[in-house]
């Protein structure tokens, strides 16, 4: 079966299952320079009802939460009413993505040897987080890895502006003006200023992706200046609030999220994909899950942890897709495309819109019936 999932604007669930990478990185100043390199449809735009609401909130966020007027008032300075914001969250839907795909992303070779170089660039600081918390070393980097590609996608549109963009559209409005107010008092704490408090298009921020309420609850200063900073070039308090949230959802010191299954196995296996490989997993496997609730997200974070410290690839082949296409076949299906200068954005055998589009053009060019869709008989076509 498919491992549906949800966009939420959350790390490798929102972005790099769509085939755009995970979310955009950091700082700015004055709103021009906060909001430069934004599309544009993430920059503020003019909306009075927005103004309106925002100004009521300015009320509660004072009167019924308690947060200073000062913080209150320099936070919203510069912020504004987000447009794309409102647009991905009501074009969210629910999809469906084989485990294949899924870890053909998650699990890349890129993925894997970025890994490893940043596991070794800040081995004792893993080290010391496994050591204080109990959460295996190499499962932090992969959650680092699939939620920020280890801190190179950490998002830039303003907190305030999004949270109170989705709190204002009604929505999700009671849960997005939680994300607003606990926004406002980290500023108000003083772990970040207004300019650098940014993250996806849903509000979840730093190197490890945290939502503000969650930031609230889990995060943790781990360097010991005071301050919580999960947005630092530095990710060591990211990686130590993320080590001490799974730590207080259940990990279990020296137990292992799962394995692969290739024999007769026993114990709590799962198959997510119908035909592909077999897992038995663990404790720790739903702890992984409370961080991200979906079977195929704790699979590629244990397996990519698996990976970044020498692990083998997955042995247990997945079987052909519904057009009776092996990952293989895909690959060599965008390989030749490409070839014939109809680019597909890459050969990692994950059929997206690229390819789709890509295809539809071959298809366009030689006569064929548009349809957009793979098949073995193209495959053969472009030999």
């Amino acid at each position: 079966m498919g491992i549906t999932r949800r966009h939420f604007g959350f790390g490798l669930a929102a972005l790099t299952l769509a085939g755009c990478g995970g979310p955009p990185a950091l700082r700015g100043g004055a709103t021009g320079a906060a909001n430069a390199g934004l599309p544009a449809d993430l920059r503020p735009v003019s909306n009075a009802a927005y103004s309106a609401w925002v100004t009521a909130f300015k009320q509660r966020a004072v009167g019924t939460y308690g947060i200073s007027s000062a913080t209150v008032n320099t936070a919203f300075r510069g912020t504004g009413y987000l447009p794309g914001v409102v647009t991905r969250d009501r074009n969210q839907t629910e999809f469906k993505r084989s485990l294949e795909d899924y870890l053909s992303i998650a699990v890349s070779d890129e993925r894997v040897s970025k890994g490893r170089a940043a596991y070794a660039r800040y081995r004792s600081t893993l080290n010391a987080l496994q050591s204080r918390y109990g959460v295996d070393a190499k499962i932090i980097a992969a959650i680092w890895g699939l939620e920020s590609f280890y801190g190179e996608r950490r998002g830039d549109v303003p907190v305030i502006s999004s949270t109170s963009t989705l709190a204002f559209d009604g929505r999700r409005g009671a849960f997005f003006e939680k994300q607003l107010v606990a926004a406002l008092k980290i500023l108000e704490r003083g772990d970040i200023g207004p300019s650098g408090l940014k993250g996806s298009w849903a509000g979840a921020m730093g190197h490890t992706q945290f939502i503000p309420t969650s930031y609230q609850a889990f995060a943790v200063d781990f360097t010991g200046d005071g301050r919580r900073d999960i947005w630092s070039e530095d990710p060591s308090d990211a990686l130590a609030s993320t080590a001490a949230y799974l730590s207080r959802n259940g990990w279990t010191r020296g137990t292992a999220w799962g394995r692969e299954v290739t024999g007769a196995g026993g114990g709590n296996v799962i198959q997510p994909q119908a035909g592909g490989p077999r897992f038995a997993v663990t404790g720790n496997f739903r702890a992984i899950k409370r961080y991200n609730n979906s079977d195929a997200y704790a699979i590629g974070v244990g397996h990519l942890g698996d990976r970044i410290a020498g692990g083998p690839p997955l042995r247990s082949s997945f079987p052909p897709d519904a057009n009776g296409l092996t990952k293989e076949n895909r690959v060599l299906l965008q390989e030749r495309l490409t070839a014939r200068g109809f680019d597909t954005g890459g050969a990692d055998g994950v059929i997206g819109d690229n390819t789709r589009k890509a295809i539809s053009a071959y298809q366009s060019r030689n006569g064929l019936p548009v349809t957009g869709e793979p098949s073995l008989e193209l495959l053969r076509r472009l030999a």
